[in-house]
């Protein structure tokens, strides 16, 4: 018996977060368990807060998160440097 290679997207169920299902699910194989997580479920946001996601869509396979889903999300310093809390001149 083979085991399945697990594959979760969180998503919020946007459009960009449909498209990245379409894209997982069509490049999956079939040993690959393909798994929808809804982030408007407060025990899936705390499973993805544990694995580090900031935002979504974001896949994680076999319990990591993929590299091209890490260190995203809004950052405080990022957003202050671009001028948020600042009046315009």
């Amino acid at each position: 018996m083979n085991a399945k290679r697990k594959v979760e997207v969180f998503s919020a169920g946007c459009s960009l977060c449909a498209e990245t299902v379409e894209m997982v699910r069509r490049n999956a194989c079939p040993d690959c368990e393909v798994k929808v997580l809804d982030m408007h479920d407060a025990a899936v946001a705390a499973q993805a807060r544990k694995l580090g996601i900031r935002s979504v869509p974001a896949v994680v396979i076999d319990g990591k998160l993929a590299g091209c889903c890490a260190d995203r999300g809004p950052d405080e310093n990022t957003l202050k440097a671009a001028g948020l809390g600042q009046a315009l001149p």
